[in-house]
């Protein structure tokens, strides 16, 4: 029975493999904290468009989902928290953060090679502007082709020859139990993540305050503040989840001059030039209850920079890349 109600709690998710799985442990810790609940598909534009996200739009992973709670058609909402746009909207309360996932970029290339093995002229396929950017910023020579559709089919590409590699989330791969067929777990001092990429943000209205009170007992601190850091970087320079950023925020052990230790929360940050020419990378170090100042002390001194500039610059005069 639910705390809320005799209902069983609604549980809204997009119908892929990976997001039914992510929603799925959210149903699961809630049924174990002895809360009743079960899965809601929603479909959503993006599930049924084969088009980059450049070009249909920020949001469309989210916002049906979004739309089934404000109608209540579900009580909770799960995300990919790196797919919500950076704008609030005031309707909806991220209630629970859980323990994040791996962030890292993963390689999963042919014939077991990493990076720096893949020939000149390998075909690897992304279509994020972030994961493009970063790896023609690495000189390797990669023909970079673009990539949609749910992790099977992506991987697929790989398995029919169709590329010789391709670059995904690692914590999409960990998900779904596939992380057998990661080449190579990439490093951010090579290539950073998106902001928030292996969270997930869990979701209701922000006016049912016992449903708040439930979902929060599913929050993980630290990976909230990590996040909360990532994405404030974001909405300072003012970029979407599809810009060429990346961020990393995490919690550290540190010692004070007692020898005492205390966490602090260190955040980087990049923003490149989508052809690959230039990237700037900066970060800071302060504190966890800070995150959201940190994340944009570290977004404005890449805007000092010339970050702005830098995201601006399009391939081959392009401006829908």
């Amino acid at each position: 029975m639910s705390a809320v109600g005799t209902r069983t709690l609604r549980i809204g998710t997009r119908g892929s493999e990976l997001a039914t799985t992510q929603a799925g442990t959210v149903r699961d810790a809630l049924i174990s904290a002895g809360h009743d609940a079960e899965l809601v598909i929603i479909k959503t534009k993006g599930d049924q468009s084969m088009e980059s996200v450049e070009k249909i739009g920020v949001g469309v992973f989210t916002a049906e989902l979004r739309e089934a709670l404000a109608d209540g058609r579900v009580d909770v909402a799960v995300h990919s928290y790196k797919d919500l746009p950076t704008a609030p909207d005031e309707r909806f309360t991220i209630a629970a953060i859980p323990p994040r996932e791996d962030p890292r970029d993963a390689l999963v290339a042919r014939d077991g090679l990493v990076l720096g093995e893949l020939p000149a002229g390998s075909k690897v396929g992304t279509s994020a502007p972030r994961r493009t950017s970063q790896l023609r910023a690495l000189g390797l020579g990669l023909d970079i082709r673009p990539l949609r559709g749910n992790l099977q089919r992506r991987l697929g590409k790989v398995e029919s020859g169709e590329l010789d590699a391709v670059v995904l989330a690692r914590a999409g791969l960990a998900r779904i139990g596939r992380l057998d067929l990661i080449t190579e777990s990439i490093e951010p001092v090579q290539m950073l993540p998106a902001p928030a990429q292996g969270a997930l943000a869990v979701e209701c209205l922000s006016a049912n305050m016992a449903l708040v009170a439930i979902l929060s007992e599913l929050d993980d601190p630290n990976s909230r503040a990590a996040v909360t850091a990532e994405r404030a970087l974001l909405a300072e320079l003012e970029a979407g989840c599809t810009a060429p950023v990346g961020a990393i925020a995490e919690v550290v052990e540190s010692l004070d001059d007692d020898g005492r230790i205390f966490d602090e929360l260190s955040v980087r940050g990049c923003a490149a030039a989508i052809d690959g020419s230039d990237v700037i990378r900066t970060g800071a170090v302060g504190s966890p209850e800070n995150a959201e100042e940190l994340g944009r002390s570290v977004a404005r001194e890449l805007l000092e920079l010339g970050a702005r500039e830098l995201m601006n610059v399009t391939e081959a005069g392009d401006a829908d890349v």
